[in-house]
């Protein structure tokens, strides 16, 4: 069956946001008094929603609920502010999407990032994309690599399974597509290496955004 619906992961796949996370993660490490972190460590700490990254960002010994909960509300209100400083959309991944509309293939979005974040950066950088489903973490359901967001979408895009493929540049990712019975395409310009993915065995590989409309 020809595609029809390709779900994008978020960060490391549209956009390039470690900088901006980065940031607003070391804000949150300093509001509380904590040091700051690396971008490559930043870089390592993504992929499972904020409470993960936060988590990870705290020293050890202070990864405590009560200072995670206080890290996530010092970070969220600088992101909000912040998160479009130094986030940039990746190379021809503008072109991939409005290409892949004008085929008349259906396009969403499964993100870890809070569902708010999620929406305003999808409005921001990509205005003109009429994605059918834009998701990020909502709250009561769980986060990927569950597949939830997943049937989530293909409830509202209503397209069957074997007509979908999943683009992402994560662990995550491939273990979310492969929780959801899904084609897998994993990226290569994204916040994780081959190796790192290649456990996963993905359906296929991008080197460059143009790559995936060959796949299709």
């Amino acid at each position: 069956m020809n595609t029809k619906l390709v779900i994008f992961d978020l960060d490391g796949t549209l956009l390039d946001t470690i900088a901006d996370l980065a940031a607003s993660a070391n804000y949150a490490l300093k509001t509380l008094g904590f040091p700051p972190r690396g971008e490559e460590e930043c870089r390592s700490f993504v992929g499972n929603g904020v409470t993960k990254l936060l988590e990870r960002a705290l020293p050890d010994g202070a990864k405590t609920p009560e200072n995670i909960e206080k890290m996530r509300a010092v970070f969220q209100a600088h992101y909000d502010k912040h998160n479009a400083d130094a986030t940039s959309v990746y190379p021809g991944i503008m072109d991939v999407l409005k290409t892949l509309n004008s085929r008349g293939v259906k396009l969403a979005v499964a993100s870890n990032k809070y569902h708010s974040a999620t929406e305003k950066l999808i409005k921001h950088y990509f205005p003109e994309i009429p994605f059918c489903c834009v998701l990020g973490a909502r709250d009561h359901v769980p986060v990927k690599p569950n597949p939830q967001i997943v049937v989530d979408i293909l409830r509202a895009a209503q397209t069957p399974r074997e007509a979908v493929l999943y683009v992402g540049d994560s662990d995550v990712d491939m273990q979310t597509a492969l929780n959801a019975s899904l084609r897998a395409c994993a990226v290569l310009w994204g916040f994780r290496s081959r190796e790192q993915l290649a456990p996963y065995n993905p359906s296929c590989w991008a080197g460059k955004a143009q790559d995936i409309l060959k796949l299709l």
